[in-house]
């Protein structure tokens, strides 16, 4: 699944297209990706929350989707934790070409204030891909997006999603809670409503370490289960928690009330050195279903220390990493380095 270092990769490859951009037109190919998208007015009462859909509940999405995108202007992709937003600015019809003013890199001019966002999460196999209008379909496409730039003229933003548990979604921007920018790529302090539940991030300028540290040493489960916590902190997968933890030599299991306040630290810190080295490397790719918005994977995985190294030398003792069950998933850890104390 893409975690944070990924969708960013996805963000910052992102914003040189969309930023000022236009949707010219859209082409809903599989409506099962907006699952998430609630048509204007209200819930359709149809359902189709999860990956089955009806035909009925398909359509009307689908056709207020791209009712309510084409010929809107995009503003600066931002993001918090593994999701991604680009709040959209609708013209009633004849609609100018771009907003007036806009001013730097995701500040718009009281006039051209977005109400609203195109809402991005990735799942397990999401991609956003950057082509030119002639180049050939990708794989699994399931909604399209024709775009003019007046830098870099006609693009084509296909989304694409094997195993369907990504979605797009049009979005109700909402206040932050504390009144600080919502995230990475933006100076707005709004951010769209679905995803209000998630903490900040690790990377964002506005994330208490004090409050994280507070809150990781008052729990009592695991203290990768912390890590994982979207309430806690946002963004952290399972690669990235297993990397950190080994950095800190803290056991997955550790409870979050016996670590101290000088190792919460610690860890924070490394979770952060993590993500940076990762954001340098392009993500990390195990197969073909995280690439950034060229198609091209990351190379993070060969800088893994302990995700996906079971029974291999541990790279500080020389251990054989070990693997044990995880909350359905998997922990991996040096059982020298990282002793359960």
């Amino acid at each position: 699944m893409p975690e944070l270092p990924e969708v960013e990769v996805v963000r910052r490859g992102l914003a040189p297209a969309l930023t000022g951009a236009r949707v010219v037109s859209i082409s809903v190919e599989d409506p099962r990706a907006l699952k998430r998208h609630i048509p204007h007015g209200g819930d359709d009462g149809l359902g189709g929350h999860g990956v089955t859909m009806s035909a009925e509940a398909g359509a009307l999405r689908a056709a207020d989707f791209e009712r309510r995108l084409t010929g809107a202007v995009l503003g600066a992709p931002a993001r918090r934790g593994k999701f991604l937003w680009v709040p959209i600015v609708p013209f009633p019809e004849p609609a100018p070409p771009f907003p007036e003013p806009v001013e730097g890199s995701g500040t718009w001019s009281r006039q051209a204030r977005p109400a609203f966002a195109l809402l991005a999460h990735l799942g397990m196999s999401g991609q956003m891909l950057l082509r030119a209008h002639e180049a050939p379909d990708d794989r699994h496409v399931r909604v399209r997006l024709w775009l003019e730039h007046p830098e870099h003229g006609e693009l084509r933003l296909d989304f694409a999603d094997q195993r369907l548990f990504g979605s797009l979604a049009i979005d109700n921007l909402v206040p932050t809670a504390d009144g600080a920018a919502a995230g990475l790529g933006t100076e707005l302090a709004l951010m769209p409503g679905q995803a209000t539940h998630i903490a900040r991030d690790p990377l964002d300028p506005a994330f208490d370490d004090a409050a994280f540290v507070a809150g990781l040493r008052r729990r009592k489960t695991a203290v990768k289960s912390a890590l994982l916590d979207q309430a806690l902190l946002s963004g952290v997968g399972n690669i990235y928690a297993d990397e950190a933890l080994w950095r800190v030599r803290l056991h997955p299991e550790t409870a979050g009330a016996s670590v101290s306040a000088r190792k919460a630290v610690e860890l924070l810190a490394r979770v952060r050195e993590v993500f940076a080295q990762a954001l340098v490397e392009g993500g990390t790719s195990f197969d073909e279903q995280y690439v950034n918005v060229n198609g091209e994977a990351g190379y993070f995985a060969h800088s893994l220390h302990a995700y996906g190294r079971t029974g291999e030398q541990c790279h500080r003792c020389g251990t054989a990493v070990k693997r044990i069950p995880f909350a359905g998933r998997s922990s991996h850890f040096c059982p020298r380095c990282q002793r359960k104390r």
